[in-house]
């Protein structure tokens, strides 16, 4: 099992343990992280998910889906860290993995 820490805009963290192969969004969901909508399931077909990843972990995930780019057009105050939550698969490579929630999303 791999962690994930989620921080909210307001600083408040969220520490949550994730199986392989769940994406970010997924492991956020089921432990009632605030912030993270999911309001397409995971489809890539929102951006409700969207989080900033630590910029020591950007390195560390596979490039982003025309798709996910795509969709990401839709987010507010996206920047070059920013990544949809459900295109990121949780691996060991991925423990402790820091994301942080845009303020938009509370």
């Amino acid at each position: 099992m791999a962690k994930i820490t989620f921080v909210e805009h307001n600083g408040t963290e969220h520490v949550v343990d994730a199986k392989n192969g769940l994406t970010v969004m997924e492991a956020a969901v089921k432990n009632n992280v605030p912030g993270i909508d999911a309001d397409c399931g995971g489809a890539c077909a929102c951006a409700t998910c969207h989080v900033y990843v630590g910029e020591a972990w950007v390195g560390k995930l596979d490039k982003p889906s025309a798709m996910e780019e795509s969709m990401l057009d839709f987010a507010e105050n996206v920047e070059p860290n920013s990544r949809l939550s459900c295109q990121i698969k949780m691996s060991d490579t991925l423990d402790g993995i820091v994301v942080t929630l845009p303020e938009s999303q509370h």
